[in-house]
């Protein structure tokens, strides 16, 4: 009886191949597994890693800026999932690795830049016009203990732009030439990689990597959503995450213009103009002159002399409605 019940399942499963049933259409429902390489990092996941990293990015290029007293632009490329093996294999030797930990988060982080802008931080660190070094040279220990420096750097800022995930305390474990001498994971592990482009004085282009390791984000990756990310970026900034912000903004550079008045004047007069000629302008002596920040609005000002050095004198803040007022008088 047990043959008969077995024969008449293996004709019934065996039948609907013959019937012409689609394949495709039998096994709905169900979803290929790659089990030397699973996709371990949802698509929500990676797409948060990139947001989160992205406001990452805009902070970096902002300090960046300020401390090498360049224009340094940042943005990330792409963020992709692969076994570590394969990332390592993909990365170019010629790169400076970080190694670091986020605290209280298990195993270590990567970040790694490529050496043609390393060596036009360095050089601009140097004193020197931030100019790249075509070719690859080892670092020499002044050279190495700046690199420290800048990597520092970047994992703090990292280490900020996290807190709005998890609370987390960076501490660096090393300084490495290259990804190949590195074992933070095994060959077959997943990790989460994001690229991002580096762009130094608008000359100097390169890349930069950062490397997550699965287990590092295995326990984080509930709050790894696009709508938890959303909803703490409301969340108002502490007294002590305001200073933070504040120390940050510190160094950055600001263009300061003081407007004297403006006068319309042909190409053809333009072109005779000659040292000692006077120019006619739309303002008196006895209005405030407009002071510009970063070519905004911002203050009133009174013109002076300190020191045998031209200045102006702040004296209010910029209204436009008295502007408007003013210029009807």
């Amino acid at each position: 009886m047990e043959d008969k019940l077995y024969q008449d399942n293996i004709d019934k499963d065996t039948s609907i191949f013959s019937e012409g049933i689609d394949v495709n259409e039998f096994r709905k429902g169900y979803k290929l597994y790659n089990f030397r390489r699973p996709d371990k990092f949802s698509k929500d996941t990676l797409r948060a890693l990139q947001d989160v990293h992205r406001e990452f990015s805009k902070q970096i290029s902002m300090i960046l800026t300020g401390y090498l007293r360049m224009k340094v632009n940042i943005d990330i490329v792409s963020v992709d999932q692969l076994t570590y093996d394969e990332f390592v294999n993909s990365m170019p030797p010629s790169m400076s690795v970080g190694i670091f930990e986020f605290n209280p988060l298990p195993g270590q982080i990567l970040f790694g830049i490529t050496y043609e802008v390393l060596s036009c931080i360095v050089d601009r660190m140097l004193g020197g016009k931030g100019e790249a070094i075509p070719h690859y040279k080892e670092l020499t220990d002044v050279e190495t203990s700046l690199t420290k420096k800048i990597i520092d750097i970047v994992i703090k800022t990292l280490n900020d732009s996290w807190t709005s995930i998890v609370p987390v305390e960076y501490s660096i474990i090393g300084l490495e030439n290259g990804f190949q001498s590195i074992q933070v994971a095994a060959p077959g592990e997943i990790v989460a990689l994001l690229t991002f482009e580096i762009q130094v004085s608008e000359k100097t282009f390169g890349l930069a990597s950062l490397c997550f390791p699965y287990p590092v984000l295995e326990t984080v990756i509930p709050h790894l959503t696009s709508q938890h990310i959303f909803q703490t970026k409301g969340i108002v900034a502490t007294s002590e995450e305001r200073q933070r912000m504040i120390h940050k903004l510190n160094p950055s550079m600001m263009e300061i213009r003081a407007l004297f008045g403006t006068c319309n004047i042909t190409l053809e007069d333009f072109l005779k103009l000659s040292v000692g000629d006077i120019l006619q302008l739309d303002e008196t002596v006895d209005k405030d002159l407009i002071v510009k920040i970063n070519g905004v609005k911002k203050f009133f000002a009174r013109p002076g002399i300190l020191k045998n050095n031209l200045c102006v004198k702040i004296t209010d803040i910029y209204d436009e409605m008295y502007e408007l007022m003013r210029n009807y008088e």
